[in-house]
C-alpha cells in the first residue's frame, strides 16, 4: 500500500509543524517517514494513515526532528566551508596570488607610515561598511528568491545568510584594533602581522559575500539535483 499525493502533502505540512523549515531536509524527512508507514501497513493495513505517521514519528524520540536538523545542519556547514576553502586556496595560486601579493604589499606600506593606528581603523571601517552593503543586498535577494520559490533550502540560507553574521563582529571590533595597531606602530613584526590579518580578512569577506553567492545556483544544482525543477 502506497501513500497518496496528498498524504504526501499531509507529511511535508508535518515536517513544518514542527519547526523544520527547510524544503531539502522536509523532504528527507518525507521519505522517512513514508517509508515507515508503509512498512507499518503490510503488518497492520487497518492502520489508519494518521496512527501510522504518529508512530513514525515517536522513532524520533522526545526531541522530534531537532536531532535531524542539527546533523544535516553540520552537514552542510561542512560542505559550505569545503566551497570556501576552496575559493580560497585559488588565491595562493597563480594567476590570483598576483593580486593576494599586491593587496598584502598595500596594506604593509600603509602599516609601515607613522599613521599605522589611524590607517588600520580606516581599512577596518571600510571593510566592515561594504560587508554591512553586501549583507543587506544578499539578504534582499535571498527573501526575493524564497519568495519565488517558495522554498527555503538550507544550503542557500548559509549562502545568502550565514556571512552576515560576522559584520556585527567587525563593528565591535574597531576600538581594539586602533588600540592595538597604534600601540604597535613601527614594530616590524606587529606591521607584518597586521598586513597578513588585513589581506586574509578581505579575502575571506570578498569570498563570503562576492564570490560564492555569484556561484549559487552552480552549488545548490549541485548538491540537490531537484533544486533546478
Amino acid at each position: 500500500m502506497k501513500l497518496t499525493e496528498s498524504q504526501i502533502q499531509d507529511l511535508y505540512a508535518f515536517t513544518r509543524k514542527h519547526f523544520v523549515e527547510h524544503y531539502d531536509l522536509q523532504t528527507e524527512l518525507v521519505d522517512h517517514l513514508a517509508n515507515d508507514i508503509e512498512t507499518m501497513w503490510q503488518d497492520k493495513p487497518k492502520l489508519s494513515f494518521e496512527d501510522a505517521r504518529d508512530k513514525a514519528f515517536k522513532k524520533f524520540g522526545i526531541f522530534g526532528f531537532m536531532e535531524a536538523i542539527e546533523q544535516k545542519s553540520k552537514a552542510m556547514n561542512k560542505r559550505y566551508m569545503r566551497y570556501f576553502w576552496s575559493e580560497l586556496k585559488l588565491w595562493f595560486r597563480v594567476p590570483q596570488i598576483l593580486a593576494t601579493l599586491s593587496l598584502f604589499c598595500v596594506f604593509y606600506l600603509s602599516f609601515s607610515s607613522s599613521y599605522m593606528g589611524v590607517l588600520s581603523v580606516v581599512f577596518y571601517v571600510v571593510i566592515a561598511i561594504w560587508s554591512i552593503y553586501k549583507s543587506i543586498q544578499l539578504n534582499r535577494h535571498f527573501r526575493g528568491r524564497k519568495e519565488k520559490s517558495n522554498k527555503k533550502w538550507l544550503l542557500e540560507e548559509m549562502i545568502y545568510k550565514q556571512a552576515g553574521g560576522t559584520t556585527l563582529l567587525f563593528m565591535s571590533q574597531i576600538y581594539t584594533v586602533f588600540i592595538i595597531s597604534d600601540n604597535f606602530s613601527g614594530n616590524a613584526l606587529a606591521i607584518l602581522f597586521f598586513a597578513i590579518i588585513f589581506t586574509l580578512l578581505t579575502l575571506f569577506n570578498y569570498i563570503s559575500f562576492e564570490l560564492i553567492p555569484n556561484k549559487a545556483e552552480d552549488l545548490l544544482n549541485e548538491t540537490y539535483p531537484e533544486f533546478s525543477l
